[in-house]
């Protein structure tokens, strides 16, 4: 290798290719070049981000781009460049750093080592020249380039925080926002964990839920036009949105909104919208890429905001008069309009014809990455999609991406990370999860696929070595898988449910969950209520129609036919008998 020039331009990561271009000598993290560190007694800057962040591109145009800074780091450091979504064991450990050293965290995140790798001093943004009462960045080379000593940081084992149930539903409504919905203040993320444990309450806590779900909606966080949900809110009203689209936070709300939508008919328009943005923005070669940014030409947002004078050239007066009876149309976004709704009327015409407008404009950059996990959710969300619409398609679809994700990331017994151009061949914990969560889903359906669901299982449990490990690639350190269900699942509570789900269904035994920490841990509950008999598990012969069973139900292939819930079984002479009384439950608990 030559380390005397930036050497991104060999990357598949798209995010550190944005960085190829950078007068900074980058290279990728690999043992070749902490060898080389550690040889000539040079420290480190590890810098970490994704293709799709604003602050990352920032720092990228302002810092990264700067000769002088340049200049320094290319003499008294090694500049290491890492992706994410591509190591998630480098960025769990070092965000673990920074929050116990600094109190935040964020992106992009900057660490500074010494040359044997231990963590000297951590930060997320830092401006060019002092700002934001910040130090410019030169000055913080100038003092780091000097010091030699790490901390010496081990991780904090997380663990499951035990609570009676009975406690969890009353912390919860506690924290729910009763004016706007969602929990908390600001900044406002799609609350789908807590919310997808709700759902098997919904007779105590249907308002939380519907509130929720219609705030996410109808106001900024959803695209009206092209469908999909950007990643967050900076407000509590849920008006303006950090523009990215993810695919975790497509897969993760179409498994809401779907299981809603089979209470609640009002959110099939979602299920249908999201499903739209994900054949026509996110598909490509049978697989979902990784998402969408935030900015556009440098301008967070400029593809999705309008101005009045642009509306009113589009529309007719008649089309422009009945938008302005459905859509809020004050500028509240620097000047121009982000679309929130004010009304439920339909006007699909005029709404497919600001879309078509739109995409004659710039579009923001595509991050074309294939992560295995990621698409193991969207692939779950499809089966849910299923469940609510009973289309075929929709279940032929997330077969073929579980026989495609198989065929191209699973090789020679290995789950592969992600994909672009050629696979990524590290392993961790979040892909098994997700892929055998994924193959529980597969096999409910379609009574195939069993070899494989096995195979996953066998290997996702070599991951827990008295304790959970996201993993332990040769070259970093083995790091301890997380257990904090925000914004998405955690590897831990995704295998937990696999887990579960697999022995269910083979008919294996199975152990009881404890709850834990309402709020941060609410996809474990989840698990920890399916174990805990608060779902019906369904035995029969045939696979029974979704439409007339509770969402809260798992199906296995049985020669009798029973209804398993509470860790009581009731056994059935038809399944017409078997319909009957559990109807009788879905009326009591959705009506």
């Amino acid at each position: 290798m030559d380390f005397h020039r930036n050497n991104l331009d060999k990357a598949t990561s798209p995010y550190l290719q944005q960085h190829k271009d950078n007068p900074i000598h980058w290279q990728e993290w690999n043992t070749q070049v902490l060898d080389y560190a550690r040889a000539h007694k040079k420290n480190i800057l590890v810098s970490i981000g994704y293709a799709t962040c604003h602050w990352c591109h920032v720092m990228a145009h302002e810092a990264f781009s700067d000769p002088d800074v340049a200049e320094f780091l290319n003499e008294y450091f090694v500049s290491i460049k890492v992706d994410r979504e591509q190591r998630p064991d480098i960025d769990k450990y070092f965000m673990g750093f920074i929050s116990r050293t600094t109190g935040q965290a964020g992106w992009p995140l900057n660490v500074f080592l010494n040359p044997e790798t231990n963590p000297i001093v951590a930060m997320t943004y830092v401006p060019l020249h002092p700002n934001y009462g910040l130090p410019g960045f030169l000055q913080v080379l100038q003092l780091v380039s000097e010091k030699r000593e790490g901390l010496k940081y081990e991780e904090v084992e997380e663990s499951i925080e035990p609570v009676a149930e009975e406690k969890l539903l009353e912390i919860i409504t506690d924290n729910f926002d009763k004016d706007y919905g969602g929990f908390g203040n600001a900044p406002k993320f799609p609350p789908y964990n807590t919310l997808l444990f709700l759902m098997s309450y919904s007779e105590k806590t249907d308002g939380i839920i519907t509130k929720t779900l219609d705030a996410m909606a109808q106001k900024g966080l959803h695209d009206h036009l092209q469908g999909g949900f950007y990643r967050y809110c900076v407000d509590q009203e849920w008006k303006i949105p950090h523009f990215e689209k993810m695919l975790y936070d497509q897969a993760m709300l179409l498994w809401l909104y779907s299981t809603a939508a089979r209470v609640w008919e009002k959110y099939g328009p979602v299920v249908d919208k999201l499903l739209k943005c994900m054949e026509e923005t996110f598909k490509r070669d049978g697989m979902y890429v990784s998402a969408h940014d935030a900015d556009t030409n440098h301008v967070e947002g400029d593809t999705y905001l309008w101005s009045i004078s642009e509306l009113k050239k589009i529309l007719s007066p008649d089309e422009y008069l009945q938008f302005s009876k459905v859509y809020l149309l004050s500028e509240n976004f620097d000047g121009k309009i982000h679309l929130i709704r004010k009304s439920d009327s339909v006007i699909p015409g005029i709404e497919e014809k600001l879309l078509k407008a739109r995409k004659l404009r710039a579009q923001p950059f595509v991050d074309r990455k294939i992560v295995t996990s990621w698409n193991a959710l969207l692939g779950i969300g499809l089966i849910h999609a299923w469940r609510c619409t009973a289309r075929m398609d929709l279940l032929k679809k997330a077969e073929d991406l579980f026989v495609s994700l198989i065929k191209k990331q699973y090789v020679k017994g290995k789950l592969c990370h992600s994909y672009l151009e050629k696979v990524q061949k590290q392993e961790f914990l979040e892909d098994y999860a997700a892929m055998l969560l994924f193959a529980t889903y597969i096999h409910e359906e379609t009574g195939k696929y069993q070899e494989i669901m096995e195979k996953l299982a066998i290997t996702l449990e070599s991951f827990h070595q008295g304790i959970w490990i996201e993993s332990s690639n040769p070259d970093f350190k083995q790091v301890k898988a997380g257990t904090f269900d925000h914004p998405t699942p955690s590897s831990v509570s995704l295998a937990e449910l696999g887990l579960l789900r697999c022995k269910i269904l083979l008919q294996k035994e199975y152990s009881s969950l404890e709850y834990g920490a309402p709020l941060a841990q609410d996809f474990h509950n989840y698990s920890a209520l399916v174990s805990s008999g608060g779902w019906h598990i369904i035995h029969s012969p045939v696979k029974l129609d979704w439409l007339k069973l509770p969402i809260n139900t798992l199906q296995v292939r049985s020669p009798k036919i029973q209804d398993c819930y509470g860790r009581k079984c009731l056994e059935f002479g038809t399944e017409g008998e078997l319909y009957t009384h559990l109807g009788s439950i879905k009326r009591k608990l959705y009506k």
